[in-house]
């Protein structure tokens, strides 16, 4: 990027997080490096979310808060990707005056090297078109990493380079976009890439899949494999995987069965290439794994 430091626009989307709001706020006050914009884009809040919001924008020139328009609530908010819905909104109210746009979740709590570290790789690598890091979950005073795999970014923690979400826009309104993007991107030669941290990932204050059920979580995993057009060998794979994990065997059922489901009902999923590619990358992943395996 010719040595030129880059804008960046972080728009943290939330509904109803004045549990975890504090700590998300009190870890971007320690942040190294700041937004250009940081922008809180309230998704139907009832509690006093807007509220502690509105007080850090009062107090911190680079935030601005914005209210999203009233809806009627869904029965599952999170099968409709509302929150991408809301994202995607935001970024037609910033215009093109920014190099990077990133999405964020209102319940995370941020290592002090955050924006720094992500946004340095984006200015060392003008080829990286998606890039993210790794978040870890607190449970009984112990910190681990959340399951997800290595080259994919979660959904959390997007940080998009606007040449590129310009080139994969409008992304589908369903489960499964936060892969159907990194897919679209890749199409177009933009790298994507996950950042470590030297200090601590990002620590997710509400672990995937605790919103409203560990089961209904495992079965958007289902929906969202369907959308994006997940191998059956993959799918077979994942749903053994899930069903040694807590609730054992219902988990994994649950997940099978929304991806067959999908599948009978032939939901909307991702186009021809980006499922092509999908497949394409997990057979060469299957492929390494049973090499691996294989005696020397």
């Amino acid at each position: 990027m010719n040595g030129r430091e880059i804008t960046l626009a972080a728009v943290i989307m939330f509904l109803n997080e004045e549990q975890h709001l504090p700590r998300l706020l009190a870890s971007l006050e320690d942040q190294e490096r700041i937004p250009d914009l940081l922008l809180f884009v309230d998704d139907g809040s009832d509690d006093r979310s807007a509220e502690l919001v509105a007080v850090f924008a009062e107090e911190h020139t680079y935030a601005r808060t914005l209210q999203r328009p009233r809806r009627s609530r869904e029965i599952d908010r999170m099968a409709g990707a509302a929150e991408l819905v809301g994202f995607q909104w935001a970024v037609e109210q910033l215009g093109r005056r920014y190099d990077v746009i990133a999405k964020l979740d209102g319940d995370l709590e941020f290592p002090p090297s955050f924006f720094a570290k992500i946004m340095g790789a984006l200015e060392a690598d003008g080829r990286i078109g998606i890039c993210g890091g790794p978040l870890s979950v607190e449970r009984d005073g112990i910190v681990s990493p959340e399951s997800s795999q290595p080259w994919h970014v979660r959904g959390a923690t997007k940080f998009y380079r606007a040449a590129c979400l310009d080139q994969i826009s409008p992304l589908p309104a369903h489960l499964g976009w936060d892969t159907i993007d990194e897919l679209r991107a890749q199409l177009y030669g933009w790298k994507v890439e996950n950042v470590t941290f030297p200090d601590r990932n990002v620590l997710h204050l509400r672990p995937t899949g605790s919103y409203d059920g560990i089961v209904r979580g495992y079965r958007r995993a289902g929906v969202a494999a369907w959308a994006y057009g997940a191998h059956p060998v993959q799918v077979m794979a994942s749903a053994l995987i899930r069903m040694r994990r807590r609730p054992r065997v219902v988990g994994g059922a649950a997940y099978l069965g929304a991806w067959l489901g999908s599948a009978l009902r032939r939901e909307p999923r991702a186009e021809k290439d980006v499922i092509e590619l999908m497949r394409r990358q997990q057979r060469s992943r299957i492929q390494s794994k049973l090499l691996r395996g294989l005696p020397g």
